[in-house]
């Protein structure tokens, strides 16, 4: 997708919900007679944007070709029914039936919901999954956004993500002071703790806020998301790593009532749905990713930087620092969630430093192959 259609579709998609939000007060409308349930799928994405609003679209199409027609998926992009910050809420109250987000965009409702999307030096996607399927992640997922009357599922992952787009060089921790950089969720708070002023902007104002010097910096993916963004004509240095969002999960959540309402074969067909999508979407993100960044640096000659050490201790110092503030200062959930993702994360790095990264480090090495 080109930057200007993505721009012009997010801005007629805002536009538009002025004109169809009466369009919210319907609930889903179940034909009876038929056996058939039409449900609205809200999301935060523009339509068609690649990787998110497509495997929303994907995940909506599966759902209704393995339910037999009896639940029928359409998706709504961000800003057709409600601005993209209210879809939590309007799926949470029952104007829709669920939507396809990203966790930490609805902190402001419970801060433990970071913890299912993606924390600074946090986990992998593999990792993520694990906790998620295998490691109880799940079930304490259920409590939190149950108090919301919301059903989640973990629906994809964008994996590791870069450190970002910069037109001023980081050579020091004193180089973020007063950096204006694009940033949501916990990552923001860790970099205004370094000097940092993060700037709570959409994807569709991104480039032009680069363009005008409104921004210093923004990170927002991969070189996939980066490249159709256009961020390469707007800013000199690509950043990394990406240590805000090592494997950024995305986000499914279904009114409680409505799947409390669903047989127990529609509950698996969804289950099984959105755990497809997951493995689906993560590859897709290692794939359109690899191609992109060959895009970036050997047709448009983008110039790859990657954080000092000193840097990232620093910023690891301080990502600890809000990690735990916000895990052990909140509600007794919130610390629970907290304290069963810090010893799962603490448990998977033994394994992986030994396995995964070990062997990454050995085939960098210079041999031929």
């Amino acid at each position: 997708m080109k930057r200007r259609h993505f721009l012009t579709r997010t801005v007629k998609g805002v536009a538009a919900a002025s004109v169809v939000g009466s369009a919210l007060s319907a609930p889903a409308s179940p034909a009876v007679g038929q056996g058939l349930r039409r449900l609205k799928m809200i999301t935060t994405w523009p339509k068609n944007f690649p990787g998110l609003g497509t495997g929303a679209q994907r995940l909506a199409d599966s759902i209704t070709q393995l339910s037999g027609g009896k639940l029928e998926v359409k998706v709504f992009s961000a800003g057709e029914l409600v601005p993209p910050s209210e879809t939590f809420d309007a799926v949470s109250g029952g104007a829709a039936d669920c939507y396809h987000a990203i966790e930490y965009y609805f902190q402001h409702r419970s801060r433990a919901l970071n913890f299912f999307a993606s924390v600074p030096f946090g986990m992998t996607a593999g990792e993520m999954a694990a906790w998620v399927y295998h490691g109880g992640g799940q079930a304490l997922w259920d409590e939190v956004s149950g108090n919301f009357n919301i059903k989640p599922f973990q629906v994809g992952n964008t994996g590791a993500q870069m450190g970002g787009w910069f037109n001023r060089d980081i050579n020091t921790i004193e180089d973020f002071k007063g950096l204006k950089i694009r940033i949501p969720g916990l990552g923001g708070d860790v970099l205004a703790r370094v000097g940092a002023i993060p700037q709570p902007l959409s994807g569709g104002q991104i480039f032009s806020a680069l363009q005008s010097g409104k921004l210093d910096a923004t990170e927002w993916a991969g070189p996939w998301g980066d490249l159709e963004l256009g961020l390469h004509r707007v800013a000199k240095n690509y950043y990394y790593p990406g240590f805000y969002e090592p494997g950024t999960a995305l986000s499914a959540g279904f009114n409680r009532k409505l799947w409390d309402s669903l047989e127990d074969d529609l509950k698996a067909v969804v289950t099984q749905a959105a755990m497809a999508e997951n493995a689906l979407s993560r590859a897709e993100f290692q794939s359109k990713n690899a191609d992109a960044l060959f895009t970036l640096r050997q047709v448009h000659k983008v110039t790859m930087r990657r954080f000092p050490d000193g840097v990232m201790k620093a910023i690891g110092e301080a990502s600890g620092d809000v990690v735990r503030s916000v895990g052990t200062g909140g509600d007794a959930l919130t610390r629970r969630v907290f304290e069963d993702f810090r010893k799962f994360r603490s448990k998977s790095l033994s394994w992986s430093h030994l396995g995964e990264q070990s062997f990454r480090n050995a085939r960098i090495l210079p041999f031929e192959y």
